[in-house]
């Protein structure tokens, strides 16, 4: 599959769409991954199990709901989330979805490599300086099914997920046996704390930056059906499963970290084999992001060029010490992230009325101002709000664009007006 058939800037056509079965599983392959299970692990934690379950719940409906959101506006305009950027910030404006959405994720990827590098000498008792290159060999291997496109994608997630759910509902089971059954899992006694309003934004903002990219694939689904079924399944079931499972282990163990909880289970080499599989189905996508964001920053095809010095730049930044940097990097996209959302969707059913026009035959301004301070605006609340950072963010931003829109118009007619 060429590069071009990716569609890196233009709208994906009718007969490059796909069925349901193809777009849910490589959404599945993004949401299966390591660390959400890190981020269920601290609620499991902080909360009982029927708490700690509503959480879960909540936390995934919004996250699936602002998913399906986006979904339905790409499958029914072909365009990924930087594309649509063009029409709410402006041709040149747009660059800063790239550049948000090209960060994020290559920061996803740079950590998703040091990860596995310095836990598999971990668990192997190498010595240390085989950390960096492990984090080369990795960081150029996750690569090659980004670089082959939504086939390779495709065809390692119908692999990697069953084997990965299998081995999760397996960790599950054995914790459940420790643990007592499930009248022991619910008198755990939490031995940490954490606010409601803090662990639903957690639950949310770590894929915050998924649902947000996962327009690469939405845009490709053959009906807004398609597009909104598989993005509800994959962020409530997907991403759910991952919270749920990281949360009810460590509920038991009192680790919230998933791979040390397996060798606690005497699955030592399925943690390996997890970690790896994991690993490499979000990684292929997430670099497969980045590059799409490069080729609309630097209005190129060449994505699969871009996938390469991307995935270098991840290592760079891996061996850089990433790793340590997990909690302060998703606080920062929950409230970065999700105001790109607001803005695009609130320009699409407000401004659009539901219905772009043809990217080649619009004149767009350089800057759309009024998206560019809306998306400001829904930034700083939701980076200083103690509530909910991602929804706050979401609703400030479109909002916030709406009323802008709505005065500018009012503006505009009175000046007609004026004019003799």
């Amino acid at each position: 599959m060429s590069a071009s058939t990716e569609f890196p800037l233009s709208e994906a056509p009718q007969s490059s769409r796909k069925g349901l079965l193809p777009i849910t599983m490589v959404l599945f392959s993004f949401t299966f991954f390591t660390g959400t299970m890190f981020a269920g692990g601290k609620l499991g934690m902080a909360f009982n199990f029927v708490d700690m379950l509503w959480i879960a719940v909540i936390g995934n409906t919004l996250l699936a709901l602002y998913a399906a959101a986006l979904a339905l506006i790409a499958s029914r305009s072909g365009l990924n989330t930087v594309l649509m950027g063009r029409f709410c910030f402006g041709e040149a404006g747009s660059r800063l979805s790239d550049m948000l959405l090209g960060f994020a994720e290559l920061g996803w990827y740079a950590w998703g490599t040091a990860t596995v590098a310095i836990v598999l000498v971990k668990l192997l008792g190498l010595a240390e300086g085989f950390s960096v290159p492990l984090m080369v060999l990795f960081g150029l291997g996750f690569s090659l099914t980004a670089i082959i496109g939504f086939k390779g994608l495709d065809g390692l997630s119908r692999v990697s997920v069953p084997l990965m759910f299998a081995l999760l509902l397996v960790s599950m089971y054995i914790a459940t046996g420790d643990a007592g059954g499930f009248a022991g899992l619910a008198a755990v006694v939490p031995h940490e704390s954490l606010t409601f309003s803090a662990a639903v934004t957690m639950v949310f903002g770590t894929f915050a930056s998924g649902a947000t990219q996962a327009t690469n694939w939405t845009r490709l689904a053959r009906s807004g059906r398609v597009a909104v079924v598989a993005s509800v399944v994959a962020f409530l079931l997907g991403n759910g499963l991952m919270v749920v499972a990281g949360a009810w282990c460590a509920m038991v163990y009192q680790q919230a970290d998933i791979v040390e909880v397996m060798m606690l289970q005497g699955l030592s080499f399925a943690a390996v084999v997890m970690l790896c599989l994991n690993l490499w189905t979000i990684q292929g996508p997430t670099i497969y992001n980045v590059s799409a964001a490069a080729c609309h920053l630097l209005r190129s095809e060449r994505r699969r060029t871009a996938t390469l010095l991307a995935a270098a730049l991840g290592i760079v930044l891996a061996i850089g010490g990433m790793y340590e940097m997990l909690i302060p990097f998703l606080v920062l996209l929950g409230s970065i992230i999700p105001p790109l959302g607001g803005v695009i969707m609130a320009d699409f059913w407000y401004r659009h009325r539901g219905q772009y026009p043809a990217l080649a035959g619009v004149q767009l301004p350089r800057y759309n101002l009024i998206g560019l301070c809306a998306y400001a605006v829904g930034a700083v609340l939701a980076y200083s709000s103690p509530w909910v950072a991602p929804l706050v963010g979401i609703g400030a931003s479109a909002a916030c664009y709406m009323l802008l829109l709505q005065l500018g118009r009012r503006v505009a007619v009175g000046q007609a007006r004026i004019e003799p």
